[in-house]
């Protein structure tokens, strides 16, 4: 079967191999990634996902914290492995920071006290979709990416150095760039173990 949107789905991997070049103009890159966060759904129409969307020097700026903050908890004789992954994710044209607004999930507990303890994992809901959603249009302009989770510890000092709302949690990073490797197939599970329809 044939789909438009399975189709750009399948379009979607992990590229660890970037590089700095991209097939688009810089201000349609952040044009793409502001629409498809808008397009996002989100509980309640909360819209509680924030970006921060960093290029060029930013992005390597962004990179070199989290790598200050590995050194400080990783032995220096088992850095190396380290230090070449994160100069991976270096070595691209640029770095998505997705937020999660807590006012927002504050808020809604408040309005909306029957579903009080619901709220925090519908704004994790929120953030996945937005990072899908992301990914996948990124993939449609030949763009690639990896999601990754480095918070908490960077969190502190990307927030002083970008002026971040103390309200904004830090959820995932997204180093994105120009393809410089192939991208393996993907396993899937048979679809026994994993599907039942029942009708």
């Amino acid at each position: 079967m044939s789909n438009p949107f399975i189709d750009a789905m399948k379009t979607r991997r992990s590229q660890y191999a970037l590089g700095s070049d991209l097939p688009l103009p810089k201000d349609d890159v952040n044009e793409l990634i502001q629409e498809a966060v808008r397009q996002a759904p989100s509980a309640f129409n909360s819209q509680s996902s924030r970006i921060v969307i960093l290029h060029n020097d930013q992005h390597q700026e962004f990179w070199d914290i989290v790598k200050d903050e590995l050194k400080a908890i990783v032995p220096a004789d088992k850095f190396g492995p380290t230090e070449e992954k994160i100069n991976s994710f270096a070595a691209g044209a640029g770095t998505i920071l997705f937020y999660e607004d807590q006012d927002v999930v504050k808020n809604l507990q408040e309005n909306y006290a029957l579903y009080a303890d619901n709220f925090p994992i519908w704004s994790e809901h929120s953030t996945g979709i937005a990072q899908f959603a992301v990914w996948t249009a990124l993939a449609t302009v030949n763009i690639g990416a990896s999601l990754q989770h480095y918070n908490p510890l960077p969190d502190e000092k990307v927030a002083a150095k970008w002026d971040i709302p103390a309200n904004w949690k830090l959820r995932a990073q997204m180093p994105f760039g120009s393809h410089q490797g192939e991208i393996g197939e993907k396993d899937f599970m048979d679809n026994a173990e994993r599907f039942r329809i029942f009708g």
